[in-house]
């Protein structure tokens, strides 16, 4: 059975920091496409970046040079870390098994300004 479970999320101040963790169980991480997404109040789920099974990474234009995708193969982990948050950036934020329909649950952040 695939599981993930996100974690790191909390309230921070404008231009702060947080990382966030999706643990992975059920299926290794190295060989799947994984996604970070989130979603706002009154808004879409959107991508916010992605790590492709070789390494690659993607991101939306707007999240370039503050947020990267890392993956760890030993501990089955994919991270978002996000500097310089801004209150837009406001959000659950969800990772998901790409292609598939495997999401964790959700870690909620919140950027005060």
């Amino acid at each position: 059975q695939v599981q993930l479970v996100e974690s790191g999320g909390g309230l921070v101040q404008a231009g702060g920091s947080l990382r966030l963790s999706c643990v992975v169980s059920g299926t290794i991480v190295s060989l799947n496409a994984m996604g970070w997404y989130r979603q706002a109040p009154g808004k879409q789920r959107e991508l916010v970046a992605l790590i492709t099974i070789g390494g690659s990474r993607n991101y939306v234009d707007s999240e370039k040079g503050r947020f990267t995708i890392s993956r760890d193969n030993a501990k089955n982990t994919v991270y978002l870390q996000m500097t310089s948050l801004k209150p837009e950036d406001t959000a659950v934020y969800y990772c998901r098994l790409s292609n598939t329909g495997y999401w964790g649950q959700g870690t909620q952040v919140t950027v005060s300004s």
